[in-house]
């Protein structure tokens, strides 16, 4: 039996048990299998002699962003209009046959924006490109997920578990568990928080799973066995993503009002161009980025060339991205902006700094 068939087998054996307080034990211990299966699947097997060819796209910019969705929703329209790269689009299925960078460039930062193959169903065991088109996708700062307005809800559902079986936790924020492997001394268990989804017997039967028999684990929130399994794993990315509607030109109105209320959601029509500058907005949101402006003694700002750094960057990151040496050379900086009590303000290294902040930099 092959791994695949070992995979449909859980799952089928999970979709028939009723959950219930006695199932518990058996349906974590089906879970953890699940998960190990699932790796086994995502790890390139040794034996295979043609090495497969991959999406190998430069980190550039400030900023990654995949563009996910299946085939024929306006991924390759959608990167045309934002960005300068042409990206071939027609009305047929699997236009895009590889990975297309192109660069948005928005409030001075540069954002990359790769144009994925279409996903189709199963690709997390590899059909159609799939695992490639993955692989790239978690490399990425956020995912723009491209659904078609026209086709409800099932595309949503379909690639969340695409991305769910590979790893990639969309929305999410990773469990707070303190995990450890041990030489020895058995597994103690401890929680600050009183668990009704997880017990010490679960903990153990999922750890004994994976072959661990000393571990020190503490929970430090009510967590679910799949995300003990996501902690033990460790290999799990967790992304913000924007679920983008497009063709909302073909759909009534109030069905462009429920899908713009849902949370993380964004409606807009690349073939009229509705709302195109709204979705960029919210993007530069769930990027987290700010501008830092710097200015030399006795001159005025350059508001030109903006320094973008992630948010809750400190002056020593500012220091860094201008000259590697400078944060050894660093006496005090001066900061005007949003950041500081009165402007100027003098700050050292721990500073964190604001968007559209202005720093002038002295040094020993």
């Amino acid at each position: 039996m092959g791994i695949l068939e070992k995979i449909s087998e859980i799952e089928k054996e999970i979709a028939r048990t009723q959950k219930n307080k006695a199932t518990e034990y058996h349906l974590g211990l089906l879970k953890a299998k699940l998960a190990k299966y699932r790796a086994q699947l995502l790890e390139p097997s040794k034996s295979a002699s043609s090495k497969g060819e991959g999406f190998d796209v430069m980190k550039s910019g400030d900023a990654r962003v995949a563009l996910i969705g299946f085939p024929s929703v306006g991924k390759s329209t959608f990167l045309s209009l934002m960005t300068s790269t042409a990206s071939e689009a027609a009305s047929y299925e699997f236009t895009t046959l590889t990975c297309i960078p192109g660069v948005i460039e928005y409030k001075g930062a540069n954002i990359q924006l790769l144009d994925l193959p279409g996903i189709i169903e199963g690709a997390a065991q590899g059909k159609g490109r799939g695992r490639q088109v993955i692989a790239v996708a978690r490399t990425a700062d956020v995912v723009i997920m491209m659904l078609d307005a026209t086709k409800g809800e099932v595309q949503r559902s379909l690639l969340e578990k695409e991305l769910e079986s590979v790893g990639i936790r969309l929305n999410k924020h990773k469990p707070n568990i303190y995990f450890k492997p041990k030489k020895g001394g058995g597994i103690s268990f401890n929680s600050t928080v009183t668990l009704t989804q997880c017990s010490e017997k679960l903990v153990q039967l999922i750890l004994h799973e994976y072959k661990i028999f000393n571990a020190e684990v503490l929970f430090r929130e009510d967590c679910s066995p799949d995300e003990f399994i996501d902690v033990i794993v460790g290999n799990r990315v967790y992304m913000p993503c924007l679920y983008v509607y497009n063709k909302i030109d073909q759909i009534s109105m109030e069905e462009v009002d429920r899908l713009a209320r849902k949370p993380n959601s964004v409606v807009i029509s690349c073939g009229m161009k509705l709302n195109l500058d709204y979705l960029l907005e919210m993007l530069w949101e769930y990027l987290a980025l700010t501008c830092i402006y710097t200015k030399k003694r006795g001159q005025r700002p350059d508001f030109t060339d903006a320094i973008i750094l992630r948010k809750g960057a400190s002056v020593e990151h500012v220091c860094h991205r201008i000259h590697r040496s400078l944060a050894s050379q660093f006496k005090y900086a001066l900061v005007w902006g949003t950041s500081t009590k009165y402007s100027p303000q003098r700050v050292g290294l721990t500073h964190t700094m604001e968007h559209e902040d202005v720093i002038q930099i002295v040094k020993k």
